[in-house]
C-alpha cells in the first residue's frame, strides 16, 4: 500500500490550476470549462480562464501566442481523442520553435482520457503515443497526486511544452503507488497510466495462483527514463511485459517494449488496447486491459519460457 492522502489527483490539479491564474500571470483555455463539472473538479471558478467551444480548433493556436508571450498558459482538451483535432499548432509550432526559432513555448497541454460504454469512436482512448513522435514535445502521464505535482513543477522549471496524458480514473485516487519488488519475483510488469490500475489487480490475481510479478509505474514517457529498479527487477526475472492504455500498435508499450529488449537482451513483450475502432455500444469498446487479460498474458509468457 501506498502513501495516502486526504487530497485526490483532482484536488491538486485544482490548486495548482488556481495558484498558477491567480498569482502566477497565468491562463487556462479549454473546451466547454464549465460544462458538466468543470472538467470533473479539475478547473477552479476563478479569473485567467478563456472557454472555447469543442468544436473550435483554434485553441490550440491561442495557446501558442499566449506561450510566446509569457503566459505558460494551461491548454485543457476534456476528451484526448479530440487531439487529432487539435494537434497541429502544438506539434508544427510549439514543440518546434525552441530548436528552430530559439524561442521557448511553453504550453501545459492537459490531455484527458475516457473509455469505456458510451463514450463513442471520436471521444475515447488514450492516444500520448502519437506525441512521443514529436521532437521537441516531453510526454508524461501520472496518475496520482504527487506525480501530477512532479509534472507540474518541471513545467514550472523548463521552457518546453509538455503533453500531459490525464486518465479520468486518476482523478479520484488519493493514494500513492510505490514501485512493487520482488527479488524472487517471476515477471517484471511495466505499467502505463490507468493499465496501472489493471496491473495492479492482475498481479493479486496471479499472486494466489503463487505467480510473483514485479510491477514498475511509468510516469514520464519522453523522455523514456528507465528507473533503477526497473533494471534490477529485469535483470532478476529476465522477463518482462509492458502494459498500456494506448493503442498497442506502435504505441508507447511497443516502443519501451523493443528499447528495453535491446538493451538488456531478453524478451520484453507489449500490451495494449486492440487495432481498431472503439463504439458506442458495450460489445464496441476498446479499452485499457482488464486485470484478467493482463493476468492471462502473464500466464501465456511465463509457459512459453518453461
Amino acid at each position: 500500500m501506498g502513501l495516502v492522502t486526504t487530497k485526490t489527483t483532482a484536488d491538486v490539479i485544482k490548486e495548482i490550476t488556481r495558484n498558477h491564474l491567480e498569482n502566477d500571470n497565468g491562463l487556462l483555455l479549454g473546451q466547454c470549462v464549465s460544462a458538466v463539472g468543470w472538467i470533473g473538479g479539475t478547473v477552479p471558478d476563478c479569473k485567467n480562464i478563456v472557454e472555447i467551444p469543442m468544436t473550435d480548433i483554434a485553441g490550440p493556436a491561442f495557446a501558442v501566442g499566449a506561450a510566446l508571450k509569457g503566459r505558460r498558459p494551461i491548454f485543457v482538451v476534456r476528451y484526448q481523442g479530440f487531439m487529432w483535432y487539435n494537434a497541429s499548432s502544438l506539434v508544427n509550432y510549439a514543440a518546434k520553435s525552441k530548436q528552430i526559432w530559439d524561442q521557448p513555448c511553453p504550453i501545459f497541454i492537459r490531455s484527458i482520457a475516457m473509455e469505456g460504454f458510451g463514450v463513442g469512436h471520436t471521444a475515447s482512448s488514450s492516444i500520448h503515443s502519437i506525441f512521443m513522435h514529436s521532437p521537441g514535445m516531453i510526454v508524461a502521464a501520472p496518475m496520482t497526486p504527487n506525480e501530477y505535482q512532479e509534472v507540474w513543477d518541471w513545467f514550472i522549471t523548463h521552457d518546453d511544452p509538455i503533453y500531459v496524458s490525464e486518465h479520468r480514473r486518476s482523478f479520484a485516487l488519493t493514494e500513492e503507488t510505490p514501485n512493487e519488488v520482488d527479488e524472487n519475483a517471476d515477471i517484471t510488469l511495466l505499467a502505463i497510466s490507468a493499465a496501472r490500475l489493471n496491473a495492479q489487480d492482475a498481479c493479486e490475481i496471479l499472486k494466489a495462483e503463487g505467480i510473483k510479478c514485479n510491477l514498475i509505474h511509468q510516469v514520464w514517457l519522453k523522455p523514456f527514463i528507465i528507473a533503477d529498479e526497473l533494471e534490477q527487477s529485469l535483470k532478476a526475472t529476465k522477463l518482462g511485459l509492458v502494459i498500456d492504455s494506448d493503442y498497442q500498435m506502435n504505441g508507447a508499450s511497443e516502443s519501451f517494449s523493443y528499447t528495453l529488449m535491446h538493451k538488456y537482451n531478453m524478451p520484453i513483450h507489449a500490451l495494449g488496447i486492440e487495432d481498431r475502432v472503439c463504439g458506442v455500444s458495450k460489445e464496441g469498446e476498446n479499452i485499457t486491459p482488464s486485470a484478467e487479460k493482463i493476468a492471462e498474458k502473464v500466464r501465456i509468457l511465463l509457459s512459453q519460457r518453461k
